[in-house]
């Protein structure tokens, strides 16, 4: 690896996939060839709330920009890659939002009631979720659930309102508990989960009902050294 890759990719991807619900999730392990540079890049960075966090919505936690040089090298692969595992027309060309690290710092007795059930990032057909895991297993993983009373996984621009309006009631009638979700409750079935791993990158449809599956034991602290670390980012087509 060259010192003006710092990011690089290990290549051949050992490209995966599992079968949660009636959709694919994608996931590489042993993503790049030099994780800890990452992280000591997130170590250097300046952390600051996610939108919303006033109003307890959102993204619990703080988030930094990452480096540019591994922004690039994944777009280069993910582009074609999520074409051909996620059915998108070639034709379309691709949209991102930077990449952002991630940690998980909101203690679950000051959540929101929206952050206590599972969510969905976007309702647009090629909406997709990457996550970059620079944590391990101990911190949890991402789930992804249905919708009991609807009976939605997915939620798209012609069921978006109808679901949007079973939810907004039950939160209303009963919010849920403050903890982090992470097994079936009333209204929430869990299909299934990814596990964290360090260095596994994952990518998902957006809009998937899905939650962080987060471990306070574990700590919710601001060092990205230890904390809940990853690196997000959303393509769209």
């Amino acid at each position: 690896m060259s010192d003006d890759e710092p990011f690089a990719l290990r290549m051949p991807p050992d490209i995966r996939s599992v079968r949660i619900g009636e959709h694919t999730v994608v996931f590489i392990d042993d993503f790049l060839q030099d994780p800890q540079a990452l992280v000591e890049a997130a170590s250097r960075a300046r952390f600051e709330p996610c939108p919303g966090a006033d109003e307890k919505r959102g993204y619990p936690g703080i988030r930094a920009p990452v480096p540019s040089a591994y922004s690039e090298s994944l777009t280069a692969l993910l582009d074609p890659l999520i074409k051909v595992n996620f059915g998108v027309p070639e034709a379309l060309p691709v949209k991102k939002t930077p990449c952002a690290f991630s940690l998980t710092t909101v203690a679950p007795s000051e959540l929101g009631p929206l952050q206590r059930i599972p969510h969905f990032d976007a309702s647009t057909p090629h909406y997709m979720a990457v996550l970059l895991y620079l944590c391990d297993e101990q911190q949890g993983g991402t789930a992804f659930y249905r919708h009991r009373a609807t009976g939605l996984q997915q939620i798209t621009a012609a069921n978006r309102e109808r679901y949007g309006a079973a939810v907004y009631g039950e939160v209303d009638r009963r919010p849920a508990p403050p903890r982090y979700f992470d097994d079936s409750d009333e209204h929430f079935e869990f299909l299934g989960m990814m596990p964290a791993r360090f260095n596994r990158l994952v990518i998902y449809r957006g809009s998937l009902l899905h939650s962080a599956i987060v471990n306070p034991q574990r700590g919710l602290g601001s060092d990205p050294r230890t904390g809940r670390l990853t690196v997000n980012t959303f393509y769209d087509f």
